[in-house]
């Protein structure tokens, strides 16, 4: 029996978080840190969701137009 898998991940791990970023490791955890970005954990892995992705992404482009 199959069962049908999301069309998009419901949470990016932190190397997919670096590659949409195209930053290191060691900034987005600066990113989770500080709270610009937020994420979860299970267990020991730490998690992102794609909204708050989207979130972070929007509010540099805001901070940054002005």
């Amino acid at each position: 029996m199959r069962t049908a898998l999301p069309a998009a991940p419901e949470a990016l791990t932190v190397p997919e978080v670096m590659t949409a970023l195209r930053l290191s490791r060691s900034k987005v955890y600066d990113l989770i840190r500080s709270r610009q970005l937020a994420s979860f954990t299970v267990g020991r892995a730490r998690r992102v969701a794609p909204e708050s992705l989207r979130a972070f992404i929007q509010e540099q482009i805001e901070e940054n137009a002005a």
